[in-house]
C-alpha cells in the first residue's frame, strides 16, 4: 500500500511538472513583443469590438486561471456569448474527468476540446482542419455571422516569435482591412487583431500528428 502510495506521488508530481512547462510555455513572450507583434490600434480595436460576433461578448473575456486552460476559458467566454448556462471553467469542466488536477496537463488538443464543448451543450460542435488558406478566409468571412462562433487553435510562435500552442475565440473580421479579431483569454495578451494570412501560418502547423485547426459552434 505505502510503495502504491509512493508511487502515486511521483506520477501526480510528474503531472503538475508537466503542466508547469505548459505554463512556462504560455507566458515566456517578452512585453515588448505582445504588444508590437499584433495590432491593437483604437479605431480598429473600437471596429472591431462592434462587430456582430464581438459585441456578444460585451467586451468582458474572462482570463484562464493558469496557462494551461485556455480551451476551457475558451469555451466558457463562447458558452455565455451565445447564452449556454456553463459559463466558467469550472462548469465546463465538471463532470468531465478532463484537467481533475486543476491544470489541463500539457494542454488541451483541437479535438479534446471538441469533445469537452459537446459534453456541454446540444448546438453543433465541429473541427474544421486541414484547411486550405482560401477556406480559412471563407470561415473568416463567416465569423462576424451571431450565429456562428469560432474557437481557433495556434502556436503563439509563429505570431509573437515565441510561446506555445493556444485556444482562444475568435470575435470577428474585418475584412476590408483583412484581419481577425482574437478574444485572447490569457490576460497577458487580452484581445488583438492580426493579418488573416499570419493567423492562419499560426494556424497550419502541428499539434502532435494532427494539424491544428478551428472548432465550430454553431
Amino acid at each position: 500500500m505505502k510503495r502504491a502510495r509512493f508511487f502515486g506521488m511521483i506520477a501526480a508530481a510528474g503531472l503538475l511538472a508537466a503542466a508547469a512547462l505548459v505554463i512556462v510555455g504560455q507566458t515566456k513572450v517578452p512585453p515588448e513583443a505582445i504588444q508590437s507583434s499584433v495590432v491593437r490600434t483604437p479605431d480598429l480595436v473600437e471596429r472591431a469590438w462592434a462587430l456582430p460576433v464581438a459585441a456578444t461578448f460585451a467586451r468582458d473575456v474572462t482570463w484562464q486561471s493558469n496557462g494551461s486552460r485556455c480551451g476551457p476559458a475558451s469555451i466558457a467566454n463562447t458558452f455565455r456569448s451565445v447564452g449556454e448556462e456553463e459559463t466558467t471553467e469550472s462548469e465546463v469542466l465538471d463532470g468531465t474527468g478532463m484537467c481533475w488536477t486543476g491544470f489541463c496537463i500539457i494542454g488541451l488538443t483541437l479535438d479534446e476540446l471538441a469533445e469537452l464543448a459537446q459534453a456541454k451543450t446540444e448546438r453543433k460542435v465541429s473541427v474544421l482542419r486541414d484547411l486550405t488558406a482560401e477556406e480559412f478566409q471563407e470561415h473568416m468571412k463567416r465569423a462576424n455571422d451571431p450565429g456562428r462562433r469560432y474557437i481557433i487553435n495556434f502556436t503563439r510562435e509563429e505570431i509573437f516569435g515565441a510561446g506555445s500552442g493556444h485556444h482562444s475565440p475568435i470575435g470577428g473580421y474585418l475584412e476590408e482591412e483583412d484581419m481577425v479579431f482574437v478574444l485572447d483569454v490569457n490576460e497577458n495578451y487580452k484581445p488583438w487583431l492580426v493579418e488573416r494570412e499570419r493567423l492562419f501560418s499560426a494556424m497550419d502547423t502541428l499539434d502532435g500528428d494532427k494539424k491544428r485547426g478551428l472548432l465550430l459552434i454553431e
